[in-house]
């Protein structure tokens, strides 16, 4: 057990990540990413972190620096956000398809244009097929707590994925909050030595991808596949030993309910938004209304059956998130559905577009969610069935 300390979000994560040992970190800064990569690199200069940092001229550099790192057998880390991100995009399916366990903090940014700094979840999102694990984080400590996990996940020999750990940019990055930062000596415990049974070495020449015409093409992809499948029961396993190790109550898994049991309109909805959720959950608890929260912490894998158990005993849910699919709706709306769409038993569902470029998501704007959900469970059909929420008509 660690010590509980005031720190600003992104020193933590970076004192977190320090504690995992990078072999090679690699990284572009980029707001409001910088502070961790910035950290990270006064603890290489400092002494304190013996790794190699290499400072490169862009975010695709340093993706690619990371891919032939980890190919040789060393633990990688990065963290980005927004356009850094878009600009990593090709270099994003390789580290995947070579199955290199990468590890990369996204600071959650909206993507131009028009141009914002400010948070939403459209960076992540959109890198949704990409093949690497996704977690989001609800709070700081939580953001900390998932390095370490993430690690021992993307590294488990039946895994071999890159893992992203999202945190909302800003609300969680340069917030300061109390946090138990996991000590050196329980982390090397914990988490392994990284050492791949297949890695480049001048003594045993192997090649890593090579060219595959269409009679190999598929296999890869299918192998990919299943190690998602795997990589669900690994963040489960995973999650229950941290627990365990680190004396956390009930942290991690692939989801997290929150008075789901007998709660007649599910919340659904993922990172930093869960907290203003839950208190708002809490004052619509003490005037009798049913209604609970449901928290997606890992995006992909997708956890379809884990999701459908949580709600199908509501009457209505309403999915609240921070991106867009142009055209369709939010993306975890759209995964929610998809699952329902084959089961017998399903509540109604609704979606609502909310906080995109930073944009405030106040307790009465919930409230308004809850009232529309209650009213469509009770057969008033919704207007819209995907909603932007608060959006300003006078500008449209």
């Amino acid at each position: 057990m660690g010590r509980l300390e005031i720190m600003q979000g992104g020193a933590a994560v970076a004192n977190a990540v320090k504690n995992c040992e990078p072999n090679v970190i690699a990284a572009y800064p980029i707001t409001p990413a910088t502070i961790i990569v910035e950290s990270l690199a006064e603890f290489v200069a400092d002494g304190i972190l013996k790794a190699e940092y290499i400072n490169v001229e862009s975010e695709h550099s340093a993706i690619s620096a990371l891919i032939g790192a980890s190919s040789v057998g060393a633990r990688t880390f990065s963290a980005t956000s927004s356009q850094g991100l878009a600009l990593m995009h090709e270099a994003l399916f390789n580290a995947s398809g070579l199955r290199l366990p990468v590890v990369m903090v996204v600071a959650n940014r909206a993507l131009s244009a028009p141009l914002s700094i400010w948070n939403d979840q459209q960076d992540s999102i959109s890198q949704r097929d990409s093949g690497w694990i996704q977690l989001y984080a609800e709070d700081v400590q939580e953001a900390v707590d998932m390095c370490v996990q993430a690690y021992r996940v993307a590294e488990d020999p039946k895994v071999l994925l890159p893992a992203m750990v999202c945190m909302d940019g800003f609300i969680l990055t340069h917030v300061y909050e109390p946090v138990e930062i996991p000590p050196l000596e329980e982390v090397r415990r914990f988490l392994p030595p990284f050492n791949p049974k297949n890695k480049l070495i001048p003594e045993c020449p192997l090649s890593f991808g090579m060219f595959a015409d269409p009679s190999f093409y598929t296999e890869f992809k299918y192998l990919q596949h299943t190690a998602f499948m795997e990589a669900k029961k690994t963040i489960k396993k995973v999650a229950s030993e941290f627990c365990k190790s680190f004396g956390r109550d009930n942290y991690g898994d692939l989801i997290q309910e929150y008075r789901t049991k007998d709660a007649e309109v599910v919340l659904v909805s993922m990172g930093s938004l869960i907290g203003t959720l839950k208190d708002a959950v809490d004052d619509l608890r003490e005037k009798g209304i049913k209604v609970g929260v449901l928290k997606v912490r890992s995006f992909r894998p997708f956890p379809s059956e884990e999701i459908y158990n949580s709600i199908k005993e509501a009457k209505a849910i309403a999915v609240i998130e921070k991106d867009i699919s142009l055209g369709l709706g939010g993306a975890l709306l759209l995964e929610i559905r998809s699952e329902l769409y084959s089961k017998p038993k399903k509540p109604i569902t609704l979606g609502f577009i909310a906080g995109l470029g930073g944009r405030d998501i106040p307790k009465p704007s919930i409230n308004r969610v809850v009232e529309k959900a209650f009213a469509a469970a009770e057969g008033r059909k919704a207007k819209e069935e995907v909603e932007f929420l608060d959006l300003r008509k006078e500008m449209i």
